[in-house]
């Protein structure tokens, strides 16, 4: 399945226009980090575009998210560790590769980034850093639903929180315009 077939299957399942960005920004935080560890972007970034697939479909069944999404791709040519890193994300499996701790890390992170960004004066990525996301992040009230312990296990992957937050964040200043900010 190639990055257009993943965004159509994306846009007929998923009506909710905010889950749509959600998943376009772990996309573009993926492909960040496989640029960063030299894996391959086009793996990494359908991983991120396709995780939350089965959203709407489990939102009152959230033992089956991600297990769900498996099944609908089952039959598709989509490779067995993205589907596998699908399963991880929500923990219905052990993360194992490096593509399975970031998509774990980067799902409640875009979260984060795009509250810091609705926060900002200007509402704009172009216009929020590190520092205030840190800042953000530390104030535990602020995007409440954003998983800190989750984020943090970005340490799985090397990388420093402040490093992994600056990465997610040019990812997403990237793709600003097709997330509203």
């Amino acid at each position: 399945m190639d990055r257009q077939q993943a965004k159509e299957l994306l846009e007929q399942t998923i009506p909710n226009k905010n889950l749509q960005k959600h998943m376009l920004a772990a996309e573009a935080c993926m492909k960040g980090l496989a640029e960063h560890f030299g894996e391959d972007q086009d793996k990494w970034a359908l991983a991120g575009l396709l995780h939350d697939l089965d959203y709407d479909r489990t939102a009152n069944d959230f033992p089956n998210h991600g297990l769900v999404t498996a099944q609908m791709l089952e039959g598709q040519d989509i490779s067995e560790d993205i589907i596998y890193a699908i399963k991880a994300h929500p923990g219905h499996v052990e993360a194992k590769s490096k593509m399975d701790f970031a998509l774990y890390a980067v799902d409640p992170l875009t979260g984060l980034i795009v509250a810091a960004a609705l926060m900002h004066p200007t509402k704009k990525l172009a216009n929020v850093d590190v520092p205030f996301i840190m800042k953000r992040y530390k104030e535990k009230r602020f995007a409440a639903g954003a998983n800190r312990d989750q984020i943090q296990t970005c340490d799985r992957l090397g990388l420093s929180l402040e490093d992994f937050i600056g990465k997610c964040l040019t990812a997403m200043q990237g793709i600003a315009p097709e997330l509203g900010l």
